[in-house]
């Protein structure tokens, strides 16, 4: 055979290849309002960066006819490019070829570039669109997702791994993005769920849509297993971009660095009286957040769930931060099991990659009540707790207003390694509310007075100007400083200045035993 002769072999196996399916079923794909994986891979990739791998490989089952039904790319299809000029390893299921399903030989390619990502050191992501495991290949598919599970912890904290839900993801399939530190769902087309509606009618009786059980609205708003949820695909790629811009490639770098023309000293009076002067009264701290950053941007992590809680990224001179606050405006910004477990992975995501951790305070303690108890929440308190405790990363706190009891300690205080610590004037660092610690402190000697509502009344305004309030923690060097509000991001970019070089360790162990 020519070189000449060769050279169209090449071609055009290569093209069958980049057909996938066949136009037939990528027309289907596109009727069902879907992009084919190719598609999605150029979509996101900085245009002509996509180098792919394995693009010819071919399934090895024998049974039930398959050695006739032979595809290159098998389902999936692999490589590496670059987002922003910077390195990323990618795969996404081709539900035009056997509906995605994870046969053995689309499984190596997978984990083929999942170890190529972790010894480059370089983020990897995933498009998910699958069937779930191929049944004509039995135990060999198993065997590949158990294949990628292992590579998944194994990446997990070393480099930053990504999932896109942009079609169906069942069974076993929901565990690897489940490991992954992203999940972003698109809504309409993507749903996530361990078993199906028709098996969850049959065992336990119940009535439920695909949507209702398993979309993207499901996974962002209730279950927490989601982290965005995307009006479209494109919109699904822009957030992987918008992510991968804040995050470094591996664990051993710090996040990439942004210019900004946005003054480091830029002051906002408006701070100054935007934490109300009723205690009780709610105000959003996402107005305070988006004010200090540059350029008031704030990227902002799993929105739609457990609201009292707010987490997200956003820059202060330039540099990557996480960000961490108490949300007054939902449950009075109480920590309940939801807020615990939402706030602590997002801890230890940033203090494995470098990410420095802001924290806004104002929090009246634990969400009380039988079902938060009897749900464990001691436990998952303790997972917040743990996880700021153990960060190494730089840790700046702002006292905005309440700082009550245990989470007070839990979230970021002087006490568990936290660098810097502000509190503004509006700031009330007690064990308890007045209200609550007047009926505890002076409960005898209010029930022996006749009309004891009046000097409750004023027992109550006598802790708070004793307690509620910020100096006698700034006298016991648990504050740094007490700050105007309006001077806040001039004093989290001086702070992050201090801590630039910070190296903090934990003791020498195998891993610590996180209350799960």
């Amino acid at each position: 055979m020519t070189i000449e002769k060769k050279l169209e072999e090449l071609r055009e196996k290569t093209k069958s290849a980049e057909l996938g399916g066949g136009k037939q079923r990528i027309e289907k794909q596109h009727k069902a309002g879907k992009l084919t994986a190719l598609e999605r891979v150029n979509l996101l990739l900085d245009e002509g960066s996509f180098q792919e791998m394995d693009k010819l490989v071919v399934h090895q089952s024998r049974d039930f006819g398959m050695e006739k039904k032979r595809i290159y790319g098998d389902g999936v299809v692999t490589g590496y490019g670059t987002i922003d000029g910077r390195r990323v390893f990618i795969f996404a299921q081709d539900f035009t070829v056997f509906g995605g399903s994870l046969s053995g030989a689309n499984a190596a390619k997978i984990v083929k570039i999942m170890d190529l990502a972790l010894k480059g050191g370089v983020p990897i992501i995933g498009l998910n669109d699958s069937g779930g495991a191929r049944i004509q290949e039995g135990v060999a598919s198993l065997a590949g997702y158990a294949d990628i599970f292992l590579r998944n912890v194994l990446a997990s904290g070393v480099i930053p791994q990504i999932s896109a839900i942009v079609g169906p993801c069942a069974g076993g399939a929901v565990y690897s993005p489940a490991m992954t530190d992203f999940i972003i769902m698109t809504r309409d087309i993507s749903n996530m769920f361990i078993t199906g509606p028709d098996v969850i009618k049959a065992v336990t009786q119940e009535d439920v849509t695909m949507e209702e059980l398993g979309g993207a609205d499901a996974h962002n708003a209730i279950s927490g297993v989601a982290h965005f949820a995307a009006d479209d695909e494109n919109h699904t790629l822009a957030l992987i971009r918008e992510i991968i811009s804040f995050i470094p490639d591996n664990n051993m770098e710090d996040p990439p660095l942004k210019e900004t023309s946005d003054p480091s000293d830029r002051t906002t009076e408006e701070l100054n009286f935007l934490v109300p002067d009723d205690p009780n009264q709610p105000y959003d701290i996402r107005k305070i957040i988006s004010e200090v950053l540059d350029d008031k941007y704030f990227f902002e992590v799993q929105a739609h769930y457990a609201k009292n809680i707010v987490i997200g990224y956003g820059r202060l001179g330039g540099k990557s931060v996480a960000i961490v606050a108490n949300q007054p405006d939902h449950l009075a910004g109480a920590l309940d099991i939801n807020a615990s477990d939402k706030g602590a992975r997002f801890v230890r995501f940033c203090d494995a990659f470098n990410i420095p951790l802001i924290t806004f305070e104002d929090v009246p303690g634990f969400l009380p009540g039988v079902a938060q108890e009897h749900g464990g929440i001691i436990r998952h308190g303790a997972k917040l707790l743990y996880a700021f405790a153990e960060a190494t990363v730089p840790k700046i706190t702002v006292i905005t207003r309440k700082a009550y009891g245990g989470a007070y300690c839990v979230m970021a205080s002087k006490h568990i390694r936290a660098d810097i610590n502000y509190a503004y004037p509006t700031a009330e660092i007690a064990v308890m509310g007045p209200e609550g610690a007047v009926n505890i402190v002076y409960k005898h000697e209010l029930d022996k007075i006749k009309d004891s509502a009046k000097q409750r009344e004023l027992k109550v305004e006598e802790f708070r100007q004793k307690f509620a309030n910020p100096y006698i923690a700034c006298e016991k060097g648990y504050l740094d400083e007490i700050i105007e509000p309006k001077l806040t991001r001039s004093k989290l970019i001086a702070a992050l200045e201090l801590l630039e070089n910070k190296r903090d360790t934990n003791p020498p162990k195998k891993h610590g035993n996180i209350p799960l």
